[in-house]
């Protein structure tokens, strides 16, 4: 295959040796400068990924793979046929019904408002709950007295732990009927539990709001009908997520909203991603900065083969000709230095994802001890393009425009 003289030229004057030390002592610094930046947006992209990762891990413990709750009101009815087709369904591990509702717990004079979620007996094989329970155990009824497992944030706020002896109570309002104002206690269900566990997301809105409890228990608080719930969870079968999660929207209709995992905690995935967004473009600025430095030092390489520019013109070479070789050399040095420096970075979250050099506090203070990474090949490839892209751009004009003045 047959070199283009420009591109052939373009890659000698990449290894030549120039006349001027000082231009190579510049393209270095500009260079580095570039690198040092380049670096930085993939470690602190795969950085974003690895918290994404983790916290995405500590949800998906709890949470179910697929959740169903109505498009309109709070409540339904789980007992027509639809649902029991959904139950059917050969991909479905685990269907379990939930009530949640709002409540007030008092123990020992402490008033606390709490999520109260009714769970029946599949929620055990839904979620990983009994990794989570850090004090006691996982039990909603023992056969006579009801029990709960709180959040740990909202133990310590009530002030109690596993196995106290002394009962909680809870607090639901009356969903019809008056409100007594004289003996405003008679608006309220109440109901006596006796805490048997304590659990932990490490999540605020689960260890300081949430208190699981028996599904029969809020259906008798809150007077919900017998298959009356708040939503329907499911575990499915690995990898079939999107798969299940169609079938089921098909089966019920557009009267219930089907969620999976990221749908459920849309807030927290949606300001990851804008989070991610804002770094990038902060950094891209950076880099944009930056690259500016290789506007003086490709300046000086064109004066340092002025003579070099002169002899290809006498031999015929066109200014599109000449433009095209420094053109081509801002390609070169901008492909070359943004490979060196991904592979350093690839280098650098590989070591930390396997080694952890760069710890969290004094590595005991935090629920993981060095700063978790995760490589994701499209970042990669969008760092590769705007290292490339703003190496080009602010390079190519001052290069086509330098030729035309020497």
């Amino acid at each position: 295959m047959q070199v283009q003289p420009a591109w052939y030229i373009a890659r000698r004057y990449l290894v030549s040796k120039k006349s001027h030390n000082a231009i190579n002592v510049v393209s270095g610094v500009s260079a580095a400068a570039v690198g040092v930046v380049t670096a930085a947006m993939l470690c602190v992209m795969s950085v974003l990924n690895g918290f994404e990762s983790l916290i995405e891990g500590m949800f998906s413990r709890f949470d179910a793979d697929i959740r169903i709750e109505a498009a309109e009101g709070k409540s339904f009815d789980c007992g027509g046929e639809a649902f029991e087709a959904v139950r059917g369904l050969p991909m479905v591990a685990v269907y379990s019904e939930t009530v949640e509702e709002t409540a007030l717990v008092e123990y020992a004079g402490k008033q606390i408002p709490v999520r109260l979620k009714g769970v029946d007996e599949a929620f055990e094989q839904l979620t990983e709950i009994d990794s989570l329970i850090v004090d006691g155990e996982y039990k909603v009824y023992d056969g006579a007295f009801d029990r709960a497992v709180p959040g740990q944030g909202l133990a310590n706020q009530l002030g109690i732990g596993a196995h106290f002896v002394k009962g909680m109570h809870v607090y639901a309002p009356k969903r019809e009927g008056r409100v007594n104002l004289l003996h405003p206690e008679q608006s309220f269900e109440q109901a006596t539990c006796y805490i048997s566990g304590i659990f932990a997301v490490n999540q605020t809105q689960y260890d300081d709001e949430m208190m699981l409890v028996s599904l029969e228990l809020t259906r008798r608080l809150f007077h919900f009908g017998e298959r009356e719930v708040t939503a329907v969870e499911c575990k499915v079968a690995e990898g079939k997520e999107k798969e299940v999660k169609k079938q089921i929207q098909n089966l019920l209709g557009d009267g219930y909203k089907v969620m999976d995992r990221y749908e459920q905690q849309a807030d927290f995935f949606r300001i990851v991603r804008i989070e991610k967004l804002l770094t990038t473009l902060l950094l891209a600025f950076i880099l944009l900065i930056a690259s500016f430095n290789l506007l003086g030092s490709l300046t000086m390489l064109i004066i340092d083969k002025k003579a070099n520019i002169q002899t290809l013109r006498h031999l015929g070479a066109s200014e599109q000709m000449i433009q095209r070789i420094f053109l081509y050399e801002v390609s070169l040095i901008s492909a070359v230095g943004a490979a060196v420096v991904i592979v350093t970075g690839m280098i650098i979250c590989w070591s930390q994802e396997r080694f952890g050099w760069l710890r969290m506090g004094n590595g005991t203070e935090y629920i993981i001890s060095s700063y978790p990474v995760r490589l994701e090949a499209g970042d990669v490839l969008v760092v590769l393009g705007i290292v490339l892209v703003i190496g080009f751009v602010a390079s190519a004009i001052p290069a086509m425009k330098s030729t035309r003045e020497q």
